[in-house]
């Protein structure tokens, strides 16, 4: 348990032994926890000095209901003496508070570090990394793009739903007057026969009207609105992953909306910038730069906002061409400790959860 993220539970029934007694006496006697100087504190903050190197990432994940800012040390891999510290909350004055306990020049070494686009993270590496290049994540810059392609297709689906409404609305009024161009005519039989008239029920009976209503289906047998939602996820993908069904659904909807088709390969050509192995910081600049002029001939201001954000963020977004660093580190190590957090069905005890994890990745 010391070297693996699992559960006293998960090896009580692969030894079949109680797991509940197990897990207590691994915390109580078996572990080192008792013991342990961050014991007091762990719950909001533990730092590992021992783990710190050149090269840091810094992210927040969702532990216990709380944010914690997560530093660690890009050389693990997201193994043993991955975690440099763990910190609640994301409030740049907090955090510092604790990473100012490691000596000056230790943190004076620190040459680089990746992060995502929050201001809040680059605040807090500014004054407790002040040597080290910042480089913003390539795949925060894709996903900004993506939720740009997102806000127009939550646009185009609106106005479908609106549509819908409409036509919905339209077909009722049709069925009341129908129904009432019955009743006038009934009526007036009656009126012309002295109140004798019935209706024949000779002959054949007559059509049954429809009366529910069926909305208009595209080529692939889905409907506008289903389309427009089903074809989320694929927009976030480039289009030699997509499947035939998932090509047939852009392939209506581009002719549709030619703007979703303009944003769609505004951020394909973005997203293959960043692959481009070719590059280095100085023609990553310029392609860049090819890349804003296409954006300001277009009239899509969801595109132009996402434009923007990577202006404001340019020069160390192309610090990736660098050496092509990714936080990716980062993401994995958040994804390992959730997965922990899963396996126990929710942390009662925070600050045992610590000890594990800074035991088995500090």
């Amino acid at each position: 348990m010391d070297n693996e993220v699992v559960t006293a539970r998960s090896l009580g029934r692969t030894y079949m032994i109680n797991g509940d007694t197990l897990g207590r006496n691994y915390k109580e006697v078996l572990s080192g926890y008792l013991k342990w100087e961050q014991k007091d504190h762990a719950s909001d903050w533990v730092l590992l000095a021992k783990n710190i190197g050149p090269r840091t990432g810094i992210d927040e994940t969702s532990l216990d209901n709380e944010l914690y800012t997560i530093i660690h040390n890009k050389d693990s891999h997201g193994r043993k003496g991955a975690i440099i510290a763990i910190i609640k909350g994301t409030n740049p004055a907090d955090i510092l508070k604790v990473l100012y306990q490691l000596p000056k020049e230790i943190r004076e070494n620190v040459t680089s570090t990746t992060m995502d686009l929050s201001d809040t993270m680059r605040a807090i590496v500014r004054d407790a990394f002040p040597n080290a290049r910042v480089t913003r994540d390539c795949f925060h810059v894709i996903m900004r793009g993506g939720e740009g392609i997102e806000e127009l297709r939550l646009r185009f689906k609106r106005e479908a739903i609106k549509s819908l409404k409409k036509q919905k609305t339209e077909f009722r009024k049709h069925l009341e007057s129908l129904a009432k161009a019955r009743k006038r005519y009934a009526a007036k039989m009656k009126e012309s026969h002295g109140g004798k008239w019935r209706k024949s029920k000779r002959g054949r009976k007559p059509q049954r009207m429809k009366t529910r209503f069926e909305p208009e289906r595209l080529a692939n047998g889905e409907t506008l609105v289903e389309a427009l939602t089903r074809c989320r996820k694929q927009l976030m993908k480039s289009r030699e992953k997509w499947t035939e069904k998932q090509e047939e659904r852009a392939k209506i909807l581009f002719e549709i909306y030619p703007k979703l088709e303009e944003a769609y390969y505004l951020i394909n050509s973005l997203r293959a910038l960043f692959r481009n192995k070719s590059l280095n910081k100085e023609t990553a600049k310029e392609k860049l730069h090819e890349w804003y002029g296409k954006v300001t001939e277009s009239t899509l201001r969801e595109i132009k906002s996402v434009r923007d954000t990577i202006k404001s963020y340019e020069d160390e977004i192309l610090n990736y061409f660098i050496d092509r660093e990714t936080n990716a580190s980062a993401e994995s190590l958040n994804s390992k400790i959730k997965c922990f957090r899963s396996e126990l069905k929710g942390v009662s005890d925070c600050s045992f959860f610590m000890y594990r994890v800074a035991t088995v990745l500090g």
